[in-house]
């Protein structure tokens, strides 16, 4: 989810059944209009306060994540009040009697959830700087990371990264190469949407990039 932070101008987002629980790197999507978010970790619904700021957001399903708690009418009544641009919530239309209802019924939120040292819905790579005592050893970076594109790009029938590719890189290239795996891992989520037209799209847009690295590097030689 973290690739969100670079797509501004994304309107529809995907993400059922990811182990998501961080809604942080939504707050940008200026253009979103339907987020769906169904089966994920979501245990907070404070991780609203990131969608509040969204314009545009129109269409939401974050049913079946623990967030919704054992009390359906007051989880729906909190997210109304305070997402009250709502049209569909949960695959169910919003009412104006239901907002109404929400302004007395649901919580407001005011305030991001206090975050853990480890950034959920990606590896443990991705968490922000924490006290030496907190570090995930380089090995086990360089691990989680390889694991967990390999087993993206095996669902999409893609070649496996070797592992002595990553066992190869110093301490000092270790986020770098954790940052390019996780971007690569985003990318291959995503491309699960995407119908025949849209991947022939891909197609073409990567022939291109390789058509012009193949071009740099003969420049350069």
């Amino acid at each position: 989810i973290s690739i969100c932070r670079d797509l501004p101008n994304i309107e529809v987002i995907t993400f059922s059944v990811n182990g998501i629980s961080d809604l942080e790197p939504l707050h940008r999507c200026q253009n979103l209009s339907e987020l769906y978010l169904r089966k994920n970790n979501i245990t907070s619904l404070d991780e609203l306060f990131y969608l509040k700021a969204l314009p545009r957001l129109r269409v939401l399903w974050l049913a079946e994540n623990p967030c919704c708690g054992p009390d359906p009418h007051r989880y729906r009544m909190t997210v109304l009040r305070n997402l009250p641009s709502l049209q569909k919530l949960d695959n169910q239309a919003v009412t104006e009697e239901e907002l109404s209802q929400a302004l007395v019924d649901g919580e407001e939120i005011t305030a991001p959830p206090a975050r853990s040292t480890v950034e959920n819905g990606w590896s443990e790579c991705t968490a922000p700087s924490a006290a030496p005592s907190s570090t995930v050893p380089e090995g086990e970076l360089l691990s989680c990371s390889l694991e967990g594109t390999n087993k993206t790009q095996e669902e999409l029938v893609m070649k496996p990264v070797p592992r002595d590719t990553y066992s190869s890189f110093s301490s000092q290239e270790s986020d770098c190469s954790c940052k390019r795996s996780n971007v690569l891992n985003a990318i291959l989520l995503l491309m699960r949407e995407l119908d025949a037209e849209g991947l022939e799209v891909i197609q073409q847009t990567v022939a291109r990039r390789l058509q012009a690295f193949q071009k740099k590097e003969l420049q350069e030689e």
